[in-house]
């Protein structure tokens, strides 16, 4: 998730690395601080990689401050990360929301429509943070507040991202961009207790 962040924020455009670190802490930081001690050695590992390169250039009545630059290799090995994502990078929530941060710069409509395809097959199977009976646990069989609280939640957010995945995928298809199955076809048959990052059941 960090890496992804540092090569689509670079793509963008040349950022010193305070701040790179702060733009990332905007995208990634509501789920775990970005520090430095873990920006940097981020940043080192890229650059090594030749992906990522730091260039010196003067700052106005300064002395000449590093700025870091996205290579062609670098931007090569974000369109193929966003091409095809990890499997944890569809599943886990807050890995797909930062796969799709940066999924405009996939510059194929298809290849995008694909992701988002394999995001909402999984928001169908059924999940849920509970089990009853060795199944997933509904709403209704829950007693407890707070956790049915929880389901309640989960079951609203599941629902609206598979609405926004699903016209998504249609104003692919109906400009003729984008290929394979109907957007949505069978799409909204599965159950609505799990949360976006649930577990595969």
């Amino acid at each position: 998730m960090l890496t992804l962040a540092i090569l689509g924020f670079l793509a963008e455009r040349p950022m010193h690395a305070y701040e790179l670190r702060q733009v990332v802490s905007d995208l990634i930081g509501h789920n775990r601080p970005v520090s430095d001690g873990a920006l940097y050695p981020a940043v080192n590992r890229l650059r090594e990689a030749g992906h990522v390169e730091r260039r010196a250039e003067p700052g106005e009545g300064a002395p000449a401050r590093q700025v870091l630059h996205l290579t062609d290799d670098g931007r090569a090995e974000l369109l193929r990360r966003l091409a095809a994502p990890k499997e944890t990078e569809i599943t886990d929530g807050a890995s797909f929301f930062t796969l799709l941060a940066f999924l405009g710069q996939l510059d194929d409509p298809a290849r995008q429509a694909a992701v988002l395809r394999r995001r909402l097959d999984f928001l169908t199977r059924p999940g849920s943070f509970f089990r009853k009976d060795g199944k997933p646990a509904l709403v209704r069989d829950v007693d407890d507040p707070f956790r049915k609280g929880m389901l309640l939640v989960a079951r609203a957010t599941r629902r609206a991202e598979r609405e926004w995945l699903e016209q998504a995928l249609r104003e692919r298809e109906e400009s003729g961009s984008a290929s394979g199955p109907e957007a949505g076809a069978g799409s909204v048959s599965g159950p609505e207790t799990a949360p976006a990052s649930a577990p595969e059941v």
